[in-house]
């Protein structure tokens, strides 16, 4: 072991790289444009659901996308909001 190898006392370790609040606000920003999509989704597939008692065969698939997307938005913005770890 050489003395290169010790790191001098009483420097503090690097800091973390941290994410900028213009990347935090835009993800917060397209999460919620995301969440339109699975709020159509809900409020169509509810209207099927009442109105006939079971979702029809050819809205079903769009409904299925819209609430993928919307579970997209949510955890888009749940990682803007959580952060990154280190």
């Amino acid at each position: 072991m050489s003395i290169s190898d010790i790191p001098p006392p009483g420097l503090p370790p690097a800091p973390a790289n941290k994410r900028g609040g213009c990347l935090t606000a835009l993800m917060a920003i397209f999460g919620l444009i995301m969440l339109l999509p699975g709020v159509c989704a809900l409020l169509f597939g509810g209207m099927s659901v009442v109105e006939d008692g079971r979702i029809a065969s050819d809205i079903a698939p769009l409904v299925f996308l819209g609430l993928v997307v919307g579970i997209g938005g949510v955890a888009l913005i749940w990682a803007a909001i959580k952060g990154r770890r280190a």
